[in-house]
Formats: structure tokens, sequence, C-alpha cells
């Protein structure tokens, strides 16, 4: 075997080693930052109702997720000022709580433009962004997050 063979095939050999002791690491680091989720509501108070207890449950099970809520359409309505959920009870409180352990809330510009509803309106507690279908694949493609419609 030729000198600059015998080298290639260290050389391979090395890179080999080094891939397998780096992607435990990478794969460890990875689990200790927490799952990123992105969930999409476009369907109304029901839909952000049952929204709100996965959220719960999701983060009763996992404290470490990066949660995210992206809404447009109907799915805006719970982030409105005054709404309730179809059994009647204010959204307001559940909002509060899920922001005060780092959920997320994001309303589409594009949605309250056309339905002609004032920014002042929306819940302190989320950020508007110019359009909620574009913010959702933002989040999926260039940041990794995890996409849940419930």
């Amino acid at each position: 075997m030729s000198i600059q063979r015998r080298m290639l095939v260290r050389g391979l050999a090395a890179l080999g080693l080094s891939l397998s002791l780096a992607l435990p690491a990478a794969t460890a680091l990875a689990a200790d930052a927490g799952v990123k989720v992105v969930y999409h509501l476009s369907e109304g108070v029901a839909q952000a109702a049952r929204a709100m207890g996965n959220i719960r449950n999701h983060l009763a099970a996992d404290p470490t997720a990066k949660i995210v809520v992206v809404s447009h359409g109907a799915g805006i309505d719970f982030l409105l000022d005054g709404a309730n959920t179809p059994q009647g009870q204010p959204f307001a409180g559940a909002i509060g709580d899920l922001a005060g352990q780092g959920v997320e809330f994001r309303v589409c510009n594009n949605t309250l433009a056309a339905r002609k509803i004032s920014p002042d309106k929306v819940a302190m507690e989320a950020k508007i962004v110019p359009s909620g279908v574009a913010e959702v694949a933002r989040l999926q493609a260039r940041e990794g997050f995890v996409y849940l419609h419930p």
C-alpha cells in the first residue's frame, strides 16, 4: 500500500472516531435544550380551549419545552379582550399563567387588518407578527420547531 493510501485510510479512521465521539455529546446537548414546539391555531375558541389544555399537559410532562402558539384567522379570537371559552370561562387567566411559564403567543397582523381589529384589543402577552402562516413556516424551517395542530 502506498504512503498516500495509508495516510488516507488513517485520516478516514480518525474522522470516523471523532464523529462517533462527538455524536453522543451533541445528542445529549440537544436533549438538555428541550423540545421546541409550535402550536398552530386557526379554528376559533373551541380549538384554543383544547390547545390550552394540551399545552398545560405538555408542560407538566416536559417543563423544559419551548412552546410558541401562533394564531391566525378565527384562531386569534381567544387572544382578544374579553374572550371566553365555550364554557364561558375567560381565557385571560390561562394565557397569563402559560405566559408566566414561558409560553409565547403570536397573532397574525394580516388577520387583524382583514378583520379590522385594533392591535390594542389583543392580549398584552401576545406579540403581533406580520403573517401567522409565515411565522409557523419560519419557526419550523429556520428554528427547528415541531409542528402541532390540536
